[in-house]
């Protein structure tokens, strides 16, 4: 049996440009036969995992090209007592582990970068802590053999079993969570147990530009004018906001850890309500946290995304607000949703604006909501 937690937010941010795109504008979307503002999935997990990740490190992988000095910095102080040791054969002994990574057809290279003279991956590789020790584990044990021209299938083998989470207890939670995708070794991809919808505005928006000047303070005072301008595109959007996770697969994808599972479905609707990206934010500021958060614990019945409770777009008269009557949309379309289509499922929400917008039981605080959705998640596994 399936079980789904979704969560629905809405959350009105005051003029920013938090999510560019190629030209620096906030990116948009028309939905509904409108221009919607936009922040991107990929913004909103990023944002998620950079909020939580000082909290406990060895939940979170890196992404990086950058493998080679994290591989030294583990390496360097085991292996400088061997004697005639030097950098240069550690970097060739790394290079030729990180070359046996990869498939038949397609190896990971390892090329010096020209404008920066870094020395890098040709691809981002995604491991998690566990699986960088692992991989200098092997080649501190074959230093010897991977300095030769060729290196042995065992070796090979060895460097191939250290990047492997499935079996060896290796994955992460933010692996878990949002997948793998490791184009030159498909067999070591992971199925993410969590999906992250574009976040769209509520409402029809429109691009607004700040145009600004730069003076020089030590310019003479008898000099007029300024010395740069230019222009900042920006906007202001209630955004609705939807995440679901499969908690069954999660619990999979953490080797049946329960108790993992558990913490880290919690910790994720945590920093999913709190966490904000950062783009922009020294010169807009827009700290707006959500005002209407509603959490579902669904089983025997499929996801359901609300944002069709805004295909024609919100809008307001007089002294009304923009988020309580997205809110009212967003339990309305709920509640017809649910009356049609019917399942099983417990559903927990806070609402600052007092709106009447009741999706379940509500609660008044995140705390209290959580500690609520942690227990629905129990019940329906029983």
């Amino acid at each position: 049996m399936k079980i789904f937690v979704e969560i629905h937010v809405l959350q009105n941010y005051a003029p920013s440009n938090l999510n560019r795109d190629d030209t620096g504008a906030p990116k948009d979307a028309f939905f509904g036969g409108r221009r919607r503002a936009r922040i991107s999935s990929q913004c909103l997990k990023r944002a998620v995992r950079e909020y939580c990740r000082g909290k406990n490190e060895d939940w979170f992988a890196n992404r990086t090209k950058r493998i080679m000095d994290d591989l030294k910095k583990r390496l360097a102080p085991k292996l400088s007592h061997k004697k005639g040791f030097s950098n240069e054969d550690l970097e060739k002994a790394i290079e030729a582990a990180i070359s046996c990574i990869g498939s038949k057809d397609k190896k990971v290279k390892v090329e010096k970068d020209k404008k920066s003279g870094e020395i890098k991956t040709d691809v981002l590789l995604f491991f998690s802590p566990k699986e960088t020790d692992a991989l200098a584990s092997v080649i501190e044990a074959s230093f010897d053999e991977l300095l030769k021209a060729k290196v042995s299938s065992g070796v090979a083998n060895s460097v191939a079993a250290a990047i492997d989470g499935k079996e060896k207890g290796r994955l992460t939670l933010d692996i878990a969570l949002f997948g793998r995708m490791l184009a030159v070794m498909p067999e070591k991809n992971q199925n993410a147990a969590c999906q992250v919808a574009h976040a769209i505005s509520t409402h029809a928006v429109d691009r607004e530009f700040d145009f600004f000047t730069a003076l020089d303070d030590l310019k003479p005072e008898e000099t007029t004018g300024s010395d740069m301008m230019g222009t900042v595109e920006f906007n202001s959007a209630c955004f609705y906001r939807y995440a679901l996770v499969d908690y069954k697969k999660l619990v999979e994808n953490l080797q049946k850890d329960k108790e993992l599972a558990l913490l880290g479905l919690r910790t994720f609707l945590e920093n999913f309500v709190i966490a904000e990206p950062t783009g922009k934010q020294n010169s807009f500021a827009a700290h707006n946290p959500p005002e209407y958060v509603a959490v579902s614990v669904r089983h025997n019945t499929a996801p359901r995304n609300l944002a069709n409770a805004f295909e024609v777009p919100v809008r307001v008269k007089g002294e009304e607000s923009l988020t309580t009557v997205s809110a009212q949309r967003l339990a309305e379309k709920e509640k017809k949703l649910s009356d049609v289509y019917g399942g099983e499922r417990e559903s927990f929400y806070f609402d600052l604006l007092d709106t009447q917008a009741a999706i379940g039981t509500r609660k008044d605080s995140l705390e209290k909501l959580l500690d609520d959705v942690i227990d629905a998640v129990k019940k329906a596994e029983v």
